[in-house]
């Protein structure tokens, strides 16, 4: 476990839970065996937490990554949750990088600008995309009904809807979204 941990960034003096271990764990596992393709990829990342989050269907790991290393994780993005699927039975596991929010005070922090990619509404499109993983949102739809709740249907691209795999995690996704930015988001393919 002690070289499971070299995997994980926290802040000091923050311990990993059970969780962050078991992930950094199967991440080791999977640099370390030989018939791996994507040991030489995995060198270099590591995480910085992971969660569990309830589904309809089944539970899912939401690991997070963080940001300087967000670009390695993207290549193999699809290899890796296929790899780390087949260490978590009967879970699903989704990636998501650490992003921060700056708030319209962002002066106190000593900054002059606030970055537009640090706004609320630019790291909730983040946040989606990055849930969504190795397919594609094609579109977006928000729709407010007459008591003032928003949902946003979000379209998938349709090619990925024959692979099968995707299809089933149309609830995961809407679950991990709405328990990371607190919205509700639908999932699904657009009709024919």
């Amino acid at each position: 476990m002690i070289n499971a941990r070299k995997k994980i960034v926290k802040d000091k003096g923050a311990a990993p839970t059970e969780l962050e271990e078991e992930v950094a764990k199967a991440l080791l596992d999977i640099e370390v065996s030989p018939s791996s393709d994507i040991k030489a990829d995995l060198r270099d990342i590591c995480i910085s937490a992971a969660k569990e989050v309830e589904a309809k269907t089944r539970k899912a790991v939401v690991v997070h990554f963080p940001f300087r290393v967000w670009g390695a994780v993207k290549k193999i993005q699809g290899r890796l949750i296929r790899e780390l699927e087949k260490k978590f039975q009967k879970k699903h596991v989704v990636f998501v990088a650490q992003r921060t929010i700056l708030d319209k005070n962002f002066r106190r922090r000593g900054l002059k600008v606030r970055p537009r990619s640090r706004t609320l509404t630019a790291v909730h499109d983040a946040i989606l995309e990055d849930i969504v993983g190795p397919t594609e949102i094609v579109g977006r739809r928000t729709r407010i009904s007459l008591d003032g709740t928003k949902l946003m249907k979000v379209f998938l691209d349709p090619k990925d809807k024959d692979k099968g795999e995707v299809e089933e995690k149309l609830a995961t996704f809407a679950a991990v979204y709405k328990k990371l930015t607190n919205k509700e988001a639908v999932f699904m393919f657009p009709d024919a």
